[in-house]
């Protein structure tokens, strides 16, 4: 009798055994089944960063190639700037060594003053009327004699100091633009010689572009490059004249 009684209580404790491996099992199911599902988040994860720092370098590059374009853009404003001063302190030294009297000098003053005009009329579309008007009243008094052979040279130089300037400065102004058929208004920045943006009255943003052999204003119309443009603007009317400003290039196609 003592044998199947032996024999029962094996039985029940093999049942326990099996009623509390089952929850066991479910457990570990569970467990793997996190594990999976956390290594794809991971996986996920990993992918998004990898395209992050993908669009960071592509940032990056085209930032670098902006910077050498601009630093182009200064070096050829400054070789011109050089030869325009060569030019007139070689007219001068010519004038000087040959005593030249005012007969002598005034056609080479006269052609100093023609290639600064041109000058102007090819740069960039910053107050050119009124910049040209300077030029053609100097030209005036030197042909009427207003103006004595001995300081014409003197003259003439102030007025390339000033286009020099131009090409160092950063400023806020306001002008008249051509924008499409409108004559309007507007608030320009003015980046030296390299670069120039406006601001309409009624909140348009756009900056100069070259056609052809002039130059034509037009539009903005991406947002994210407007804000920028309006950053611009909000900086140098706070006085803020330093600092990182990323602007659209009309060379890289930011306008239309």
């Amino acid at each position: 009798m003592a044998i199947p009684f032996a024999s029962g209580r094996l039985a029940v404790l093999a049942l326990a055994l099996v009623a509390g491996a089952a929850p066991a099992r479910a457990a570990d199911e569970s467990l793997a089944e996190s594990l999976v599902r956390l290594r794809g988040e991971v996986e996920q994860l990993n992918g998004e960063l990898e395209q992050l720092r993908q669009e960071q370098r592509t940032t990056l590059n085209g930032l670098t190639a902006q910077k050498a374009e601009l630093e182009a853009s200064v070096d050829r404003q400054q070789l011109a700037a050089r030869e325009l001063r060569e030019k007139l302190a070689a007219k001068d030294a010519e004038a000087s060594e040959a005593g030249a009297e005012s007969d002598a000098l005034q056609p080479g003053v006269l052609a100093a003053a023609d290639a600064l005009k041109a000058h102007i009329e090819a740069g960039l579309p910053f107050k050119q009327a009124e910049r040209a008007a300077d030029v053609d009243a100097f030209k005036n008094d030197v042909i009427t004699g207003a103006i004595p052979p001995a300081r014409a040279a003197n003259r003439l130089w102030a007025l390339y100091e000033d286009e020099f300037r131009l090409t160092r400065e950063n400023g806020l102004f306001s002008q008249t633009i051509d924008l499409g058929r409108e004559r309007v208004l507007a608030d320009v920045v003015r980046l030296g010689s390299m670069a120039l943006y406006f601001k309409t009255q009624d909140g348009r943003v756009g900056l100069a572009q070259r056609a052809g052999n002039g130059w034509r204003f037009v539009t903005v119309d991406d947002a994210a490059d407007q804000e920028r443009i309006n950053a611009l603007f909000d900086a140098l009317r706070k006085q803020i004249r330093q600092g990182w400003f990323e602007l659209p290039l009309a060379a890289n196609g930011g306008a239309r």
